[in-house]
């Protein structure tokens, strides 16, 4: 028999050996080295692309009024919507004249129907028939009255009389006949086209009218001020809501005359929102004023940059201010990384530098290294801190990176073709290829 203790030696379990935490997916790019201009920083505005106030074509009084002050809206949607029942009456009124128009002017191009020609027929036959009977009459009077029989001359004159009625009867039959066989003549035909024309311009004129008691939205946006309410009464020109679009902003900042020379449109651009610590923007030169504040001696350079909807809502709004970083300074050497290189936080920007293990490429350990940015050259943008050109740094799954975390690449990206597929932050989202460690 074994002693006890060898038998609660044996009893309790054996722990189990320890398991390397799994290596996380990234996504890597080198860093690269060129000679670039350097930057100079200017003070900027967020200012909407487009701005509208839209105003009432015609007068009338507002029954509805449906959108509020930053509401999100699409283009042709309804802003005010004025009282549109006696309008509405004018247009019934005046499409029923135009049918009238166009049935009349069907009924001339058809001509005249089978049944209409039988009966102009059979009456030129039957008056036809009523003055040969006449003539006839005529005749055996005449020769009665010149032998001197018992006819009158009153007798002699009725018959006469009436041998004529008889004959402009019979005349008057063929001619109607002989109209309907021919049909209506083109110029009639034309007479009711151009009466069907006017009348229809008439109901375009009024239905343009009652769309004018609809005021709609000329674009996507976003409605920054009401100018009026249901119930008012509003004139022609009026103002009824202001709508500006933030789905693409300009940031505008003023440059020096200095400096302005070496401003060059298409030229891509850094931009810092100081409201949004954790978010770095890249736009490019839209549009240079070319006429400059005379008191000041700056032109204004107006950066396009793509905004981004969260929620229907703005992350850049108008009025916001921002930091451009132009670079038009002399020309340096400088370390350039993709823009998903970076990681913000509050007060800091970081890169993770990839340290593989000896002999495999593939695996390593990711390393921060704290960076100042610089401006922007197309995708890449300038850093300055512990790094040298070739190393490489995680361009995709960086974001839930911890410092000497394991990582295994997946890919490696050319710098100049990372496509900018986050926002650089921590709200980022990992893409596929990058990610989180379960």
């Amino acid at each position: 028999m074994f002693p006890l203790a060898v038998l609660a030696w044996a009893a309790v379990p054996t722990a189990a050996p320890a398991q390397p935490p799994s290596a996380s997916p990234v996504a890597v790019s080198e860093i690269v080295e060129r000679e670039i201009s350097t930057g100079q920083t200017f003070v900027g505005t967020v200012m909407p692309v487009k701005k509208s106030i839209v105003g009432s074509a015609v007068s009338g009084r507002v029954l509805e009024f449906p959108v509020n002050e930053g509401d999100r809206v699409a283009e042709g949607q309804t802003l005010a919507q004025l009282l549109t029942e006696t309008i509405r009456l004018e247009v019934e009124t005046a499409k029923a004249e135009l049918e009238i128009r166009r049935q009349e002017l069907a009924e001339l191009e058809n001509g005249s129907r089978p049944e209409e020609i039988e009966q102009a027929r059979a009456s030129m036959e039957s008056a036809r028939a009523r003055a040969e009977y006449a003539r006839s009459t005529h005749s055996r009077m005449q020769q009665l009255f010149q032998q001197g029989r018992a006819v009158t001359r009153e007798q002699m004159e009725e018959t006469d009389s009436a041998l004529v009625e008889a004959e402009q009867s019979h005349l008057s039959a063929k001619a109607n006949y002989e109209l309907l066989v021919a049909g209506p003549r083109k110029e009639r035909i034309a007479q009711a086209a151009a009466r069907v024309l006017s009348q229809r311009e008439t109901v375009s004129r009024l239905e343009d009218q009652m769309a004018k008691h609809r005021m709609k939205a000329p674009f996507d946006g976003y409605v920054v001020a009401e100018h009026t309410e249901v119930g008012e009464w509003v004139s022609a020109g009026d103002p009824v809501a202001e709508v500006i679009a933030l789905d693409e902003v300009d940031v505008q900042a003023h440059v020096l005359e200095s400096h302005a020379a070496f401003v060059r449109r298409g030229m891509s651009v850094r931009v810092e929102v100081p409201a949004l610590p954790h978010e770095l923007f890249q736009g490019t030169v839209a549009l240079i004023v070319p006429q400059a504040d005379v008191r000041a001696r700056t032109f204004p350079v107006k950066v396009r940059l793509k905004n981004r909807i969260e929620n229907d809502e703005p992350v850049l709004k108008a009025g916001m201010l921002a930091r451009v970083d132009l670079p038009i300074g002399s020309k340096t050497l400088a370390l350039l990384v993709p823009k998903d290189a970076l990681v913000l936080s509050r007060g800091s920007t970081t890169v993770y530098v990839v340290d593989p293990q000896a002999g495999n490429s593939k695996q390593g350990k990711a390393r921060p290294v704290a960076v100042q940015v610089g401006v922007a050259d197309g995708p890449l943008m300038q850093v300055t801190g512990d790094l040298k050109a070739g190393q490489q740094v995680v361009v995709r799954g960086n974001e839930r990176l911890q410092p000497g975390a394991d990582v295994i690449v997946t890919s490696v990206l050319a710098p100049d073709a990372v496509p900018s597929a986050r926002a650089v932050g921590p709200e980022a989202t990992l893409k596929p290829e990058a990610k989180p460690e379960e």
